[in-house]
């Protein structure tokens, strides 16, 4: 059956809304368990094959690579064939990454395991751009942060998994040299790939089109969305930030392993792999919380205050030893967690017909996970680990900047305001006090009062 036309996410029914929102909220926990094992990968091959810290770091150069490479393209894509075949796309490329770890296994070459390492980059980027950008404009923009924080909350729920399992029997016994179990467990992973793209094929799932949020938006008067792509300020200005952002989070994981051993508290590389997933576990915390708090404060100011605090808390990693380290690394992950969905969803609010390129921007940020491990790796090779701390920290200080200004900008416009508030709904509220709404917009702004109170945002 055809997805409808003209659809936006304020248009869909309660049920057809859930329905849509749990299936895509799925896809998170998918590349969630994928990331999660990534990081302790970079420890265990640097055991197996005997490489250095920098040289480990090929499997993020891989992986997030993939991400500045294909994300665009698959923007492109969905605005032309609509998210579904998007998401179809993704998961297949995920599963045939995944199945080519087995070969990589059995016969023990690294160069494999980059090379299929790039391929499920390329499918989860696509599952990223189909996902996020689904999630935030499935209802009204006053939530897109909180929704999108819980969905991918369950994201953070896959990856703390990950470096349990890899604790279990990537470093215990003869499993800490040998690449026998990695292989096992990827087949299963392109197992659960398969198994959703299946269940994505038989599931009907609402078009929500660039045209109808292009209309929705300009019949209110916004006109943020107007002109050529180039010109999205916030959106470029995004892609930045969120270049910077994730290079900075993805080299706080994947050297958290070493981190952990070096800070002379007895933690060996299994433990230290529990550890880390519990760094994981306090990250996904942090995302839930963060759906609470963002139902009530404006994103821009909270993305400041928390842009502030990693700041501020990776700096301590670089400079404290022992357990103050370790619990300064703790309370990173915590401020970490709503960084990249606020990130997303406020470069990409009201881009109307852009939305679909916009989101590929974004994601194509991504990439930044790419180059800063390795800068990371080569500072921690020529010093120690704790010391290389100080690149990511570059990441969360160019991320505070975007936010900050976001929040001086909004301020400029719309006057300055703690609360976050439902600039669509003011808008139509506004348009239709002075009777200047058409039939079709007082329609909806009846429509976007009923979906405001039924979806879920905390």
């Amino acid at each position: 059956m055809a997805p409808p036309t003209g659809t936006t996410g304020a248009q869909l029914g309660r049920r057809e809304w859930a329905f849509a929102f749990a299936l895509v909220t799925s896809l998170f926990f998918t590349w969630g368990f994928a990331y999660g094992l990534l990081d302790v990968l970079n420890a265990h091959f640097q055991t197996v094959f005997g490489i250095t810290k920098l040289q480990s770091t090929l499997l993020q150069l891989a992986y997030f690579g993939a991400y500045f490479v294909w994300a665009p393209f698959a923007g492109t894509f969905m605005r032309r064939v609509g998210y579904k075949k998007g998401i179809h796309i993704g998961l297949g490329l995920y599963s045939i990454g995944a199945i080519f770890f087995w070969p990589s296994a059995k016969y023990e070459k690294y160069g494999g395991f980059v090379g299929s390492t790039f391929v499920i980059g390329c499918g989860l980027s696509t599952l990223e751009v189909a996902a996020n950008s689904y999630i935030s404009v499935l209802g009204t923009p006053q939530y897109a942060a909180a929704r999108l924080n819980f969905s991918q909350g369950f994201q953070g729920i896959a990856s703390f998994a990950g470096p349990l399992i890899a604790s279990r029997w990537f470093f215990t016994g003869a499993n800490a040299t040998s690449l026998g179990t990695v292989q096992w467990v990827y087949l299963a992973v392109a197992g659960l790939g398969i198994v959703l793209n299946i269940l994505f094929f038989f599931c009907p799932l609402p078009e929500i089109t660039e045209d109808a949020l292009a209309e929705e938006i300009d019949g209110v008067g916004i006109t943020d969305g107007q002109g050529p792509f180039w010109k999205q300020y916030r959106c470029v200005f995004g892609f930045v930030a969120q270049t910077a952002y994730v290079g900075a989070q993805v080299t706080v994981a994947s050297f958290a392993v070493n981190f952990l051993v070096d800070q002379g508290i007895g933690v060996d590389p299994s433990k230290a792999s529990q550890l880390f997933s519990f760094c994981q576990i306090t990250f996904t915390v942090g995302r839930f919380v963060g759906v609470v708090i963002l139902k009530f404060i404006d994103p821009a100011l909270l993305l400041s205050f928390y842009g502030f605090c990693c700041s501020l808390f990776c700096l301590l990693v670089s400079q404290l030893p022992g357990y103050g380290g370790v619990g300064c690394l703790f309370t990173l992950f915590f401020f970490e967690s709503i960084c990249y969905p606020c990130i997303f969803t406020l470069g990409t609010k009201n881009l109307g017909v852009h939305t679909k390129r916009g989101s590929g921007l974004i994601v194509m940020g991504v990439g930044g996970g790419a180059w800063y491990p390795s800068a990371q790796g080569a500072l921690a090779d020529s010093t120690y680990t704790r010391r290389s701390y100080l690149v990511p920290m570059s990441g969360y200080i160019a991320m505070t900047i975007y936010a900050v200004g976001l929040v001086v900008d909004q301020a400029k416009k719309n006057g300055f305001s703690f609360r976050n508030r439902d600039e669509l709904t003011a808008n139509l509220k506004h348009a239709a006090a002075n009777d200047s709404l058409s039939s079709d917009a007082k329609g909806r702004l009846s429509t976007e009062k009923k979906v405001s109170s039924d979806e879920f945002v905390a």
